[in-house]
């Protein structure tokens, strides 16, 4: 007599189980960091932008008042913002949000979805028409902790 096997065996459903907790294991992480890293390198784009447009708004200063200058607001200097920048002057504190927090120093933040935040210490320099003038600077990428 032939018998009709149909199904699975309990055997065979707790071996698959394990095998895609293993891949899950594997993958979620691989996942969360393929995030992270495109999160960084659209920080690292906006922030690449703003320093050309730093460094244009610089050189057409020179030519027309000959001294490099740098503006107040490093936002100012593009001529499209990120979608996402808010003028209220405080420190980022949504999704995706770009802000410019001015003071001494002055800081570009930036939240990202994950809600970690981070800033880039901003300074446009010293423009007072004298030999003492500066040109700005822009750091680099630094956690912004709860401020």
């Amino acid at each position: 007599m032939k018998k009709n096997r149909n199904g699975f065996t309990l055997i065979e459903l707790i071996m698959v189980m394990i095998i895609l907790g293993v891949l899950a294991a594997v993958a979620i992480p691989r996942y969360l960091d393929t995030i992270e890293n495109a999160e960084q390198a659209s920080e690292d784009a906006v922030i690449s932008n703003i320093r050309g447009a730093l460094e244009n708004h610089a050189i057409h200063k020179l030519l027309d008042s000959g001294r490099r200058i740098w503006p107040d607001n490093p936002f100012d200097a593009l001529s499209e913002k990120p979608q996402t920048y808010t003028e209220d002057g405080t420190w980022a504190d949504s999704d995706q949000e770009w802000t410019f927090v001015d003071g001494n120093p002055a800081y570009i933040t930036h939240q990202r979805s994950d809600n970690t935040r981070f800033k880039w210490e901003y300074d446009k320099g010293i423009n007072t028409g004298t030999d003492a003038d500066t040109t700005g600077y822009l750091l680099g990428r630094e956690a912004l902790t709860n401020e």
